[in-house]
């Protein structure tokens, strides 16, 4: 008789048959929320409120010109006396008896939300990886404390603090600033970045450096082109992170924020439209909104898969 020789390491064809099945399935399951906002951002406000909900709908870019523009109410005298409307976003509104009135102020929070979420995350990564290579490479006095108590930073809810940190930026000029919302930010997001890296730093091996130094290479040299490139995934994967955090902040974005220096997450809810919240404009908002973390996650997918997955085989 022969055996037949089995890995306890290795799946077998059932399991990994099921495995793959309810990773399908879960993606699924989570993708219909996203489906159905970038469905709704085609509809139109009749058909995004209709019940039963529309599945099969006259697809409108009407919400998207309602996203990005403002609209008033006209008599039908004033509207007839118009030129002929020349792009489909004046043609729609005026069916409405209502004329464009300009650009709303989607756009300009938008680019708020873009400098404000990729600045504080350069920032966090960079003075993260910073303190985690000193406390991956130095004996820091009472290290583990310091990083406890750096973490326990990002315990603490944001309501908890918002009423200080709101009095602090008013004295300090900072409240409606994107440079205030950057600090802010960068600040709860460093502790996560400090605790990410320093797991990613203590994989790379001391002897790199070592032998980077013995070459003649300072403790700065070695740390930019011998550490820094070995850690790439493991920033890369940090900065998703952190990127996430800040692109989808609400609390202190609506506390500390009104116009100058709003992001998109608390405009987006604020998209009223005529008897009622614009559905087809929130998600058209929604949709937009999604795609620079989108791109950002995608560009970065295969050095955020190596990251997550970094140190998880040891030899």
């Amino acid at each position: 008789m022969s055996a037949t020789a089995h890995s306890v390491v290795e799946p077998s064809k059932v399991s990994r048959r099921i495995a793959g099945s309810v990773v399908v399935v879960y993606a699924l399951v989570s993708m219909i929320p996203l489906f159905w906002i970038l469905a709704t951002s085609f509809k139109t406000p009749p058909d995004s409120i209709s019940y039963p909900p529309k599945v099969i709908f006259t697809p409108s870019i009407e919400g998207y010109c309602n996203l990005f523009t403002t609209r008033t109410r006209q008599t039908a005298e004033y509207i007839a006396s118009l030129p002929p409307a020349e792009t489909f976003c004046d043609e729609t509104t005026r069916k409405r008896n209502m004329v464009i009135a300009g650009q709303s102020n989607f756009l300009p929070r938008f680019v708020n939300s873009l400098i404000i979420a990729f600045g504080s995350t350069f920032c966090a990564v960079f003075l993260g990886t910073l303190a985690a290579y000193g406390f991956s490479r130095f004996k820091v006095p009472l290290a583990d404390d310091l990083l406890f108590f750096i973490l326990s930073t990002r315990m603490m809810p944001p309501i908890a603090v918002a009423i200080p940190i709101y009095l602090m930026y008013r004295e300090l000029g900072l409240s409606d600033t994107a440079l205030g919302m950057i600090l802010l930010y960068t600040a709860v997001n460093v502790s996560l970045a400090v605790w990410l890296l320093k797991g990613f730093i203590d994989e790379i091996p001391r002897e790199y450096e070592e032998a980077a130094m013995i070459d003649g290479y300072t403790r700065m040299q070695s740390f930019f082109k011998v550490v820094l490139p070995q850690a790439t995934t493991g920033i890369a994967a940090t900065a998703i992170f952190c990127l996430i955090f800040a692109w989808n902040e609400y609390a202190f974005a609506s506390l500390l924020t009104s116009g100058t220096a709003q992001t998109a997450p608390p405009f987006i809810p604020t998209i009223i439209g005529e008897g009622g919240q614009d559905w087809p404009a929130v998600a058209a908002g929604t949709t937009v909104f999604l795609v620079p973390i989108l791109v950002f996650t995608i560009l970065l997918r295969k050095q955020l898969l190596r990251g997550i997955t970094f140190g998880a085989v040891r030899k």
